[in-house]
């Protein structure tokens, strides 16, 4: 079977898989045997683009998890495999191989016999879409199967970095001086016409709140899996509690014919549940301050990380309504009770409004925080 019919020969099909639970590289390697099929094989030179983008660990919520790729470095050797390269290149002002050795990609190497390319050494080419010519690096064009792993978390100029925007590592230092002058939105939806990934699997375990840099994590337990970066990102968005018509990127991909926004609960294929409880305790800053809006009961994780994303997109006037009393119910504590009030996920469905769902997504939770601020307002 050629590579092009193992691709129309997946699972995927426009769908989005999604695994819940905490381990990386179980989980990568559960998802993929889920969605992939048997589009990889003997022959095939495959490329991992992992967020790299500083030297910093990845449970500080900027980089790609190493037990994620190593997850999906097994299942491509169980598959035959053998040519495997993972290629990146860190933002302009660190080392890429610094990048390597600070997220545990050097061990990797070793460990699985993989490569290890740093795309700041590599050769270009001049792309052109519509009206903007720039260059893009050589090596990813030159592969029969590239797999964009990027880390879901938030970003402080286009609100959110995911499967779109994490391309720009495949960019040399010039022009991603050049994509910033631009405004990144619209550069970043040209780049992802002119380089297509056959796959993506978004690192949704642990990532910002608000930065690319990292620092404020928050766990959210999750694994992504799709083909179209456009809808991967629009439902990214959504477990941010970002509107996807807020993210300038993913609006001007679709208008270039990248991908579509389209999303439907039944393109969702969920497999497992996360039983994680939530680490409050371990909250960075930004998260913590959040607490004081919450009245947490034997709360999961996945759920839990919803709810935060959903308070820190909101304003302060609303914020300063759910103290006391009025303070978010969420976790299996409250599966038997009813009540006014506001509830968060299944468990605490018998609150007046309720943002339901086993993990609810943070734009749900925002949708119904509205609601219940303006019922109170007797708007």
């Amino acid at each position: 079977m050629s590579p092009c019919e193992k691709k129309n020969a997946s699972l995927l099909k426009g769908k989005i898989f999604v695994r819940y639970g905490a381990d990386g590289r179980e989980g990568a390697l559960e998802i993929f045997g889920a969605g992939v099929g048997d589009e990889v094989g003997p022959g095939m030179s495959v490329g991992l683009k992992p967020n790299l983008v500083l030297a910093r660990a990845s449970s500080l919520g900027a980089t790609t998890s190493p037990l994620v790729v190593s997850g999906v470095i097994e299942f491509l050797k169980d598959h035959g495999v053998t040519d495997i390269t993972i290629m990146e290149g860190s933002w302009v002002g660190d080392e890429t191989k610094r990048a390597w050795r600070a997220c545990g990609y050097d061990e990797i190497a070793r460990r699985y016999g993989v490569k290890l390319l740093d795309l700041k050494e590599d050769a270009t080419r001049k792309v052109t879409v519509g009206e903007f010519t720039f260059e893009v690096c050589e090596s990813p064009f030159n592969l029969d199967y590239l797999i964009n792993i990027p880390v879901l978390k938030g970003h402080c100029q286009t609100l959110i970095t995911c499967a779109l925007k994490n391309l720009k590592g495949c960019l040399p230092d010039r022009e991603k001086r050049r994509f910033h002058q631009k405004g990144l939105h619209h550069p970043i939806a040209c780049l992802n016409v002119a380089l297509k990934p056959d796959l993506i699997l978004v690192d949704a375990l642990c990532g910002d709140i608000s930065s690319e840099e990292g620092g404020n994590p928050v766990v959210m337990n999750r694994l992504i899996l799709g083909r179209d970066p456009v809808k991967v990102d629009s439902y990214g968005a959504s477990l941010l509690g970002i509107k996807k018509e807020m993210v300038g990127h993913i609006v001007l991909s679709e208008m270039l014919g990248v991908g579509s926004t389209l999303l439907s609960a039944r393109d969702i294929v969920e497999i497992g549940h996360d039983d994680t409880k939530a680490n409050i305790k371990n909250l960075p800053g930004t998260a913590l301050r959040l607490t004081d809006y919450i009245e947490e009961r034997e709360a999961c994780s996945a759920c839990y990380a919803s709810l935060i994303h959903a308070l820190f997109r909101m304003n302060k006037d609303l914020l300063s309504s759910l103290r006391g009393d009025n303070r978010i119910k969420i976790g299996q504590g409250w599966r038997e009770c009813l009540g006014k009030g506001i509830g968060v996920g299944n468990c605490a469905s018998g609150f007046e409004f309720c943002a339901r769902g086993c993990p609810p997504k943070a734009e749900s939770i925002a949708c119904v925080l509205e609601i219940s601020a303006s019922d109170a307002s007797g708007l």
